[in-house]
């Protein structure tokens, strides 16, 4: 990963609020997490940026986290058009026909019983890896869902702001 400074770190260092704001959106949908980074800013380094979101991951209330996973689409069906969740579930995209049934049946049960969509940081995993962790983590109380999506979440904003520090000014259009 990236620890110094790089030219998208410093292109974020130094946007305009409003642009900020929406490439921390893009990263986390949570309000309450993107407040916390944009009031910190500028990072002097990448890892910085990476220690102030896991603090701000930290400090999220139920509710926020609730915020933030509202930005994400279930496992097996990622947003139309988004090229960043597309990217991140591309473990389902050659699934079987089987695995696909059984994903969307094991998220259904998952929503019925916590309430929100699954969550995994599903990048570099398989079809068959991330029905496995739905498979084990139904079974959890709200409270241990609760912390292992805020490592997950987690994760997964580490991995955005990683590629949002690190893309070029060409990459960014």
């Amino acid at each position: 990963m990236t620890s110094g400074t790089t030219p998208g770190l410093a292109r974020f260092n130094t946007s305009p609020e409003g642009d900020a704001v929406t490439a921390l959106h893009e990263v986390c949908s949570s309000s309450a997490w993107g407040s916390k980074i944009l009031a910190q800013r500028p990072y002097a380094t990448a890892e910085a940026l990476f220690l102030a979101s896991d603090a701000a991951m930290a400090e999220l209330t139920a509710e926020d986290l609730a915020d933030a996973m509202a930005g994400h689409p279930p496992i097996g069906r990622p947003k139309e058009g988004d090229p960043t969740s597309s990217r991140e579930q591309s473990g389902m995209a050659g699934a079987s026909a089987e695995l696909k049934a059984e994903m969307l049946e094991l998220n259904l049960a998952y929503q019925d019983k916590f309430g929100h969509v699954f969550l995994i940081c599903a990048t570099g995993k398989t079809g068959e890896q991330m029905r496995d962790a739905i498979r084990e983590r139904i079974e959890n109380s709200p409270e241990q869902e609760r912390e292992i999506v805020r490592t997950e979440l987690g994760k997964i904003n580490r991995i955005r702001l990683t590629r949002l520090v690190e893309t070029t000014e060409e990459e960014n259009r």
